[in-house]
């Protein structure tokens, strides 16, 4: 590390994802025929009522400084979402910052509540950001490898054999990013159970929630009863549900006094959201007639691709593919062919010009994270230079 910067900064690596499209965005831009399965976000258009609300509240010269933790209709918007989608929990407006994406309630979360000298239990594979934030935030990322026979998800007894007296958090994912995997409810309530035994704060990811197939539902880590809320944040937002990565919205719920301190850290840092963009959100929330027509016709894309990519993947000799139940990814095991994730991923793109994440960049080695929020041609298209690459491996 050069010495003219700060130990702050001293425990971050480059993201991996970005690196992978920053990679196949170089080779696109001189010509070259690349296809890419390592984006992380939707290929769909922004529903049209989302995108009209943002250009109306411009014209409307909503275009000043909002309330720093986010305007208020939008906040009691998600709350009274919350309120009925939890069977009654109240939730106010009071519990909820709306930050500038997820990634910054991700960031808020960690620094108000984890420090020097603390522990965070991050279960892996786990999304690229977690461990680096904890570094941020000079707490200690402690990863938690899943298991292998249980959809790469972790036990009681896999959090168990890692706790000490310095551990103070947890961040919980589900649907995950990268593997797609979801946990069922008894299945958080067991590990909730091991949170409020030893006193922990709980981050809980949850952007993906409305990506599930196969008639399953994603449960709320929140409404797992009284104590589970009173340690529970939950990050969601806006970007893959409604197809709104560019706008910069993320949320963050929890009881009172932490989202009273993560305001008054937002403040000096960011401020508020962008104005006009959260009353996009606004009417994503209250224009649920006139969006549900648009997030059906993704969720089916979304699912159609998921069988085809998984399907083509375990036609390829070397490759175990788990068939994911949310998000827009798939995880596949390559191992067999003797190569590190980064080494096959380097090797696949300079070869067959396909672009994937590497296991590695998020505690798996052996693994690689291919995103199907892509065409269905271009996932075929892939299948087939993966599948000639594969079978050059063995020759």
């Amino acid at each position: 590390m050069n010495a003219l910067f700060s130990r702050n900064v001293a425990a971050l690596t480059p993201s991996a994802t970005l690196a992978v499209s920053a990679a196949a965005a170089r080779l696109k831009a001189e010509g070259v025929n690349v296809v890419d399965l390592g984006a992380g976000e939707p290929d769909f258009p922004t529903p049209k009522v989302v995108a009209e609300a943002g250009i109306r509240a411009t014209e409307q010269g909503k275009t000043k400084y909002a309330a720093n933790e986010g305007i208020l209709p939008l906040r009691a918007a998600i709350a009274r979402r919350l309120s009925l989608l939890s069977g009654g929990r109240a939730v106010n407006a009071d519990n909820i910052v709306v930050s500038n994406g997820a990634k910054q309630s991700v960031f808020n979360a960690c620094f108000a509540l984890f420090g020097l000298r603390e522990k965070v239990l991050i279960p892996t594979p786990a999304w690229t950001s977690y461990p680096q934030i904890v570094h941020l935030s000079r707490a200690t990322p402690v990863e938690v490898a899943g298991e292998s026979e249980w959809s790469l998800k972790v036990s009681v007894q896999n959090l168990e054999n890692e706790w000490d007296d310095a551990v103070k958090g947890l961040i919980m994912n589900s649907p995950c990013n990268p593997t797609g995997a979801v946990y069922t409810r008894p299945e958080l309530e067991a590990l909730m159970a091991v949170a409020v035994r030893h006193n922990l704060y709980v981050l809980s990811d949850e952007i993906y929630e409305n990506l599930v197939y196969d008639g399953i539902k994603a449960t709320c880590v929140a409404t797992l009863g009284p104590e589970a809320e009173a340690r529970t944040i939950v990050v969601s937002g806006f970007s893959k549900t409604y197809s709104m990565t560019g706008w910069r919205l993320g949320t963050l719920v929890g009881p009172a006094p932490i989202a009273k301190a993560v305001a008054e850290l937002q403040s000096q840092m960011s401020s508020n959201a962008t104005t006009f963009a959260q009353y996009g959100a606004l009417a994503a929330l209250r224009e649920k007639a006139k969006t549900k027509d648009s997030l059906d016709r993704m969720l089916a894309a979304f699912n159609r691709r998921r069988l085809l990519l998984h399907a083509g993947l375990s036609r390829i000799p070397g490759i175990r593919c788990l068939l994911a139940q949310g998000a827009f990814y798939l995880f596949p095991n390559v191992s067999s062919f003797g190569m590190s994730s980064m080494q096959f991923c380097e090797a696949l793109l300079e070869k067959e010009k396909v672009a994937a994440v590497p296991g590695s960049a998020f505690g798996a080695e052996g693994h690689l994270r291919m995103s199907y929020a892509t065409s269905d041609e271009t996932i075929e298209k892939g299948l087939a230079r993966l599948a000639n690459f594969c079978n050059g491996l063995r020759r």
